[in-house]
């Protein structure tokens, strides 16, 4: 699962690792996105790992009964008419520009045929 929020995006995976524990991973690009959501809504997540090789350089882990009050939680907040205006107030123009990268290129699923988006 992908999560872009107002304070950053995190990648949610069940590694291998991960199987038969009880846990999932959280994942972040950014250091500063994993604090941020450990301080507003995951208190238990395990010590922030660097991972400078992998795809994402920030991760940590998490109980999988944790996780759905986080997802819950960060929906309950939404206050905002504008998505990008938000996160260009609370994170700055440069990460608005990325995230509206990512809407543009998603944008092109609605002028997909039908049959061609799965």
């Amino acid at each position: 699962m992908w999560l872009l929020t107002t304070f950053g995006f995190f990648s949610i995976v069940r590694k291998p690792e991960d199987r038969g524990t009880g846990m999932v991973t959280v994942r972040a690009r950014v250091r500063g996105d994993i604090e941020s959501l450990r301080a507003k809504y995951l208190p238990g997540l395990s010590e922030i790992e660097s991972t400078p090789d992998h795809d994402y350089a920030w991760r940590g882990r998490v109980t999988r009964a944790t996780w759905p009050p986080v997802s819950a939680g960060s929906r309950l907040d939404i206050n905002y008419a504008n998505f990008e205006t938000e996160v260009a107030q609370h994170m700055g123009y440069a990460r608005e520009l990325v995230y509206h990268d990512v809407w543009e290129t998603l944008s092109a699923l609605q002028q997909q045929k039908p049959d061609r988006m799965g």
